[in-house]
C-alpha cells in the first residue's frame, strides 16, 4: 500500500484526476481499501518488473441502499507507466469482478474534463457520457468540470424486482 498512496499523492499534489488537495496518508489509503473490499468490490493492483505502477478499484456509489447494485470505478496509473494498456487490463479486471459480485451499473466520475486519457479509457471499454457537472470542482487556481460515464455490468429487466 505505501506505492499505492504514492502513486495517488502524485495524481492529489499535481493533476486534477483526482479532487482532492492533500494526500491522505497511508493508513487512509488502508481504510479506504478495506471499505472497497467489505463492499465484495475489487481492488487491484499491477506491477511492472515487482514494482506496483498502478492500481484501479471500484468503490460504492453512493450509501444509499437504492444504489447497491451500482458501483464507482477508480484508476490511477505512475506517470511512467501510462501509455502501455496497464490502465486498460485493470479497469476490464475490475468491470469483470465487479460484475461477478453482482453489481449492475459501473459510474465513471472523470475529474476535468480535459482528462482525455480517462476518457478515452472509459469510451473504449463501453461507458456512454451522460454528462458533465461544469466548474464543479476549484483546484490550482482554476475551475474543473467533472465528467460522467456509466456502463451497464448486467442487464436485467428493470421492471422486475431483484433480490440478489
Amino acid at each position: 500500500m505505501v506505492r499505492v498512496q504514492a502513486i495517488y499523492a502524485v495524481h492529489v499534489l499535481k493533476g486534477t484526476a483526482s479532487f482532492e488537495e492533500v494526500a491522505p496518508n497511508h493508513e487512509e489509503m488502508c481504510r479506504r481499501r478495506e471499505a472497497v473490499l467489505a463492499a465484495r468490490l475489487p481492488y487491484l493492483v499491477a506491477e511492472r518488473d515487482g514494482e506496483v505502477v498502478g492500481f484501479a478499484y471500484a468503490g460504492r456509489y453512493r450509501p444509499r441502499s437504492a444504489y447497491r447494485y451500482t458501483a464507482e470505478d477508480s484508476v490511477y496509473l505512475d506517470p511512467a507507466a501510462t501509455g502501455g494498456g496497464i490502465g486498460r487490463a485493470l479497469l476490464s479486471r475490475v468491470l469483470e469482478l465487479s460484475t461477478a459480485s453482482g453489481y449492475r451499473e459501473m459510474i465513471a466520475i472523470i475529474g476535468d474534463s480535459a482528462n482525455a486519457a480517462s476518457i478515452g479509457l472509459h469510451r473504449a471499454l463501453g461507458f456512454s457520457h451522460v454528462g458533465t457537472f461544469s466548474r464543479v470542482g476549484f483546484k490550482f487556481g482554476r475551475w474543473l468540470d467533472s465528467v460522467l460515464m456509466q456502463r451497464a455490468l448486467l442487464r436485467v429487466d428493470s421492471s422486475r424486482r431483484t433480490d440478489a
